[in-house]
């Protein structure tokens, strides 16, 4: 797939300082990005939506604004799409010397368009249970989170509660101590950084209702990534997946479930599986592939026939839980 994007128009940016937040003034560029064969947009947005509370992004139908930070610079942008390509109308941001090269990036890598996932399709087809996926989710992608803490506190967050609920805290948090953009009267949120995070208490988050053991956890994480003690590049180094496995399970708080989902969501590490996932349980029980949540058996069975393609067939598995009816 080209990744690279063209521009049509330009912008300007005006903004003003309002109660912390600033507001701008919609000026629109659009680049164009061509579309991967195998890949469907409609089936990424509804996944993204599915009626939860996401306060990262706000979609419409048929395309989905976010505000996120690149290069130390807040942008917005608002992604949709035609037959043949990804439109992004970038909203705000970057001047004239914007990195679109970056944008472009952050999209690929979001919903991993550089990636064949035929011989996923080959493996999914040849299963009499499963087969169904490839055409009734056909073009669904690993949907990512690109920043290795923002993946960490979700997860804490998420950690033995419903996801209703963990959209609720979540919002919380990030309205709180996150960065809002306004841009035409509509908020976009950016999650908030390690470096704002950690000066919160736990008595700060036990008003939002985290538990004391959640608002700890996030508090130590955060600590951790603002003093460098861990990073995303530390974890991408390590020399197997087994190895940053094992480093981010010594942080207290981080246990398995947690740093598989963070693998997965964030380095794409395929083999990553968030094992004791209830979402995760309840849809091999659904497909009769497991015979209790404790048949650990099953799991490794079904698992070993799509070696290499572990958290893409966790993450269909995900969708199944999901009807668009």
């Amino acid at each position: 797939m080209a990744n690279g994007g063209q521009g049509v128009g330009h912008f300007r940016k005006n903004q003003v300082k309002r109660f912390g937040t600033v507001a701008y003034i919609w000026r629109m560029k659009t680049l164009k990005m061509r579309k991967p064969a195998l890949f469907s947009f409609e089936e990424c947005l509804w996944f993204l939506n599915r009626n939860y509370d996401d306060c990262l992004h706000h979609i419409e139908p048929g395309q989905l604004s976010k505000a996120i930070c690149i290069n130390g610079e807040n942008i917005a942008f608002t992604l949709r799409a035609d037959e043949q390509h990804l439109l992004v109308d970038l909203n705000h941001g970057g001047g004239d010397n914007f990195p679109e090269a970056a944008l472009i990036q952050y999209i690929m890598e979001w919903f991993d368009l550089d990636r064949d996932i035929t011989p996923f399709y080959g493996l999914l087809e040849k299963n009499k249970t499963l087969g169904y996926m490839a055409k009734d989710f056909a073009g669904f992608r690993l949907i990512s989170i690109h920043d290795l803490y923002e993946a960490l506190c979700w997860s804490i967050i998420g950690q033995q509660i419903n996801l209703t609920f963990a959209y609720t805290l979540k919002r919380r948090m990030v309205e709180q101590y996150g960065q809002k953009l306004e841009v035409n009267g509509q908020s976009l949120y950016i999650f908030p950084r390690p470096e704002v995070l950690q000066y919160a208490t736990v008595a700060d988050l036990r008003k939002q209702q985290f538990s004391e053991r959640k608002a700890e956890y996030l508090l130590l994480v955060s600590k951790m990534f603002a003093e460098g003690s861990i990073s995303q590049e530390m974890v991408r180094q390590c020399a197997s997946y087994e190895a940053q496995v094992a480093l981010l399970t010594a942080i207290r708080g981080i246990g398995i479930w947690t740093a598989n989902y963070a693998l997965m969501k964030t380095l794409k590490q395929l083999q990553a599986i968030p094992y004791g996932d209830v979402g995760l349980l309840n849809a091999l029980l659904n497909h009769a592939l497991i015979k209790d949540k404790k048949d650990t058996v099953g799991i490794d069975k079904l698992f070993k026939r799509f070696k290499g393609w572990e958290s893409y067939l966790v993450f269909y598995l995900w969708r199944s839980l999901s009807s668009k009816s």
